[in-house]
């Protein structure tokens, strides 16, 4: 059995049960070709995949205190898909190390993406079965780092009115109220100019070329006013 060392030292962890990395590695297409029960890689990926999403998801978490299911689900979206998990083991260099069958490999099967991006996974879960969680969680922050400190901001939410009711029903009955205060511009070309209140009082304003898109402007501006002020007491309890 090979000993996988080059790989082992890209990867940043060194197997103590070789026969785990080795089951990563084996492509599904091995099985099929043979036409008999050979053990590959897809249990590895289900199980990496989990582990990826509890990893990410407490950093996500730990990093955006003042945001909610939503966002924080984007977020981790823009980080975790099949075309960034495929870059990863391209950069570690999966493909060169994967078990394939001979049709698999006569059709590029080492560069192909969902190839990689599931090799990646199930990797990481060979990790975790090796190494435990504390392994899997540093292979996996090593990995992201670069692309998690890109994120310095949750990303633009395609519902901030219900985002910001969400947040504001966490502490009252009371809805957010939306008031058109102005509107200006030629009938083609109108600009509305949106105020959003609660509980009376004047949370932020926004402006569009609607009245749905001046409520959302208004909605992501009070979202961002409203977690800015949360974060400055949280910050300011702890010291």
């Amino acid at each position: 059995m090979p000993d996988f060392s080059d790989l082992q030292s890209r990867l940043g962890y060194a197997f103590r049960d070789s026969a785990l990395l080795r089951l990563a590695l084996t492509h599904p297409s091995v099985a099929h070709e043979q036409g008999i029960p050979v053990l590959h890689n897809q249990r590895l990926e289900f199980l990496g995949d989990a582990v990826l999403q509890v990893v990410l998801t407490r950093e996500l978490y730990e990093k955006f205190p003042t945001y909610g299911e939503g966002p924080l689900t984007k977020a981790r979206a823009k980080l975790v898909n099949r075309r960034s998990l495929a870059e990863k083991g391209r950069g570690l260099e999966l493909g060169q190390h994967l078990i394939l069958s001979r049709g698999e490999e006569a059709h590029g099967g080492r560069d192909r993406a969902s190839a990689l991006a599931d090799t990646f996974e199930a990797v990481l879960g060979a990790i975790f079965l090796d190494g435990g969680f504390s392994a899997a969680e540093k292979f996996v922050l090593a990995h992201f780092k670069e692309a998690s400190s890109e994120l310095s901001a949750i990303p633009v939410l395609d519902n901030p009115k219900g985002e910001l009711q969400e947040l504001l029903q966490a502490s009252s009955t009371n809805a957010p109220e939306y008031h058109v205060v102005s509107t200006s511009g030629p009938d083609h070309d109108r600009i509305f100019e949106c105020t959003v209140h609660h509980g009376g009082v004047e949370l932020a304003r926004g402006q569009g070329k609607s009245k749905k898109a001046a409520e959302s402007e208004a909605a992501l501006a009070a979202l961002t006013k409203l977690r800015g002020e949360k974060l400055a007491l949280d910050k300011k309890a702890t010291k």
